[in-house]
């Protein structure tokens, strides 16, 4: 039996983590895009946000003001869980107050604010079903100034590929600067609406300069990429090479008249952060 304590405890730390150190592979990614920078307000801008990353890890705080809505994912296989969902809320409610967050949790109507980042279905809780003995959690404090730039498009099949590719051009281009880049586009094909989006959230779970699996996919994640990066938005909309770190894409099944596209995009914060516990 895993307690409530263990998972309360877990949430608690991994949000800690998550909010003030960048995962590696992200960090690489925006020394990568230092190194080849040629344009001085775009070098200015990569080294901000490096030098920002870096005082975050050496002061122990977040690394951004906007410490995001609180999204856990979970895999959960065979094992016994104490009331898995009070706990994922008292590790969110913990670490609001000891890291700390900032509370973003408000009712969607009266704007009044919880306090505790916690609410009317929020933490927001995926739960995927495997057959392990173990209990993944992912945590994904999700800004929203990112997020406000995301989108859906309920395609037709007939727009193929290229239709996938110009409604992903389009809405990041349409975003400009106003998620922070350079940014991570998440891209969910197929399913229903809501799973499009689903998966393009967690498309972004990937490490960044991997890609899918399936070549195809592979091919069409870079050649969004190079497409994006040849806007020349840059980093923060102000010109540059770097508009987008990279383009992950993950794709469901789908009904035979329809073509589902999800694009989330994330702010170079790609925060996220995950622990396994076995029983």
């Amino acid at each position: 039996m895993i307690s409530q304590s263990t998972i309360e405890n877990t949430i608690f730390n991994l949000f800690k983590e998550a909010v003030i150190r960048l995962p590696e592979d992200v960090k690489i990614a925006l020394q990568d895009a230092y190194k080849k920078e040629d344009q001085e307000i775009a070098r200015l801008n990569l080294k901000a946000i490096l030098d920002n990353i870096e005082a975050a890890q050496k002061m122990g705080v977040p690394m951004c003001q906007d410490t995001g809505l609180p999204i856990v994912f979970v895999k959960l296989g065979r094992v016994e869980v104490e009331n898995l969902y009070q706990g994922i809320r008292k590790g969110v409610e913990k670490a609001t107050e000891e890291v700390p967050l900032r509370p973003n949790v408000v009712d969607p109507l009266t704007r009044e604010n919880t306090g505790t980042n916690t609410g009317n279905l929020i933490p927001q809780i995926d739960i995927e079903l495997i057959d392990d003995e173990i209990i993944e959690l992912t945590v994904f404090p999700k800004g929203i100034g990112s997020e406000n730039n995301n989108a859906l498009k309920m395609a037709l099949p007939g727009e193929g590929i290229k239709g996938i590719k110009r409604f992903v051009l389009d809405t990041v281009t349409a975003a400009g600067g106003k998620p922070c880049p350079p940014i991570i586009v998440g891209v969910g094909i197929g399913g229903s609406s809501d799973m499009a989006m689903k998966i393009a959230k967690k498309a972004l779970l990937g490490k960044v300069g991997e890609r899918n699996p399936d070549k195809q996919i592979a091919e069409l994640e870079n050649d969004i990429l190079r497409q994006i990066n040849e806007t020349g938005i840059g980093p923060m909309g102000l010109g540059g090479k770097t508009t987008a770190l990279d383009v992950k894409i993950l794709t469901a099944d789908t009904h035979t008249a329809g073509l589902p596209i999800g694009v989330c995009i994330q702010c170079w914060a790609e925060r996220h952060a995950t622990a396994v516990i076995k029983p």
